[in-house]
């Protein structure tokens, strides 16, 4: 059984309903405002997992896929764009997830939603926060997926388990992001900063820090 305390915790401080915003990004170019958009986005979701494990929850990753065209072998939450016939931004996190990982969607709880994070490829993603109570084993589909981990919620809250780390993007200029490290995974880009959002705004406090 999970922490119940913890998990009304990050429900009372979830979004009850997805964000409509168009301008929240997480990562910073020296000298300039955050994000905004310059065309419309592309929608997309992704799946923050609470796995139960025990008296823990687990946030559950997936490994893109080396031979992938966007983002291969990178750490990655399960999600993708909004496709036609999906409703809402739950469908979206749900169906990829079922796609990457085998997530029965029936073991799955939807808490709430993080706000949107647009990504420097112009992807508006709605971060979907959920609890799973997995009845059978995650399956990586080997088209997607390259391999799965979950790492400790605990893990997830210390502000030293961060670190900034500078990059460039084709031409542009320098940004700065996230990046965590867990065993032998390396965490960052646009899955650590939403990881940092959402221990920024859902696991800690002021006090905390």
């Amino acid at each position: 059984m999970q922490d119940e305390t913890l998990l009304a915790q990050i429900k009372h401080r979830l979004l009850d309903q997805p964000d409509g915003s168009k301008d929240i990004g997480c990562h910073k170019v020296d000298g300039v405002p955050p994000l905004h958009a310059k065309r419309d986005p592309k929608p997309s979701a992704v799946l923050i997992g609470l796995v139960e494990r025990g008296p823990l929850s687990h946030v559950l990753y997936i490994e893109r896929s080396s031979h992938l065209r966007a983002h291969a072998g990178q750490i990655a939450f399960p999600g993708g764009r909004v496709e036609e016939g999906d409703t809402d931004p739950v469908m979206t996190a749900l169906r990829e997830a079922e796609e990457e990982v085998d997530l029965n969607q029936d073991d799955v709880d939807v808490l709430g939603f993080l706000p949107n994070y647009l990504s420097g490829t112009n992807y508006l993603i709605t971060p979907v926060v959920a609890t799973i109570k997995p009845r059978k084993p995650f399956v990586a589909n080997p088209d997607e997926v390259a391999s799965f981990f979950e790492v400790p919620l605990p893990h997830l809250i210390p502000a030293n388990h961060y670190s900034k780390i500078r990059f460039v993007r084709g031409d542009e200029a320098q940004r700065e992001t996230w990046r965590i490290d867990y065993q032998d995974r390396a965490i960052w880009g646009i899955t650590a900063s939403m990881t940092r959002m959402f221990r920024d705004l859902v696991l800690t406090s002021k006090e905390d820090e």
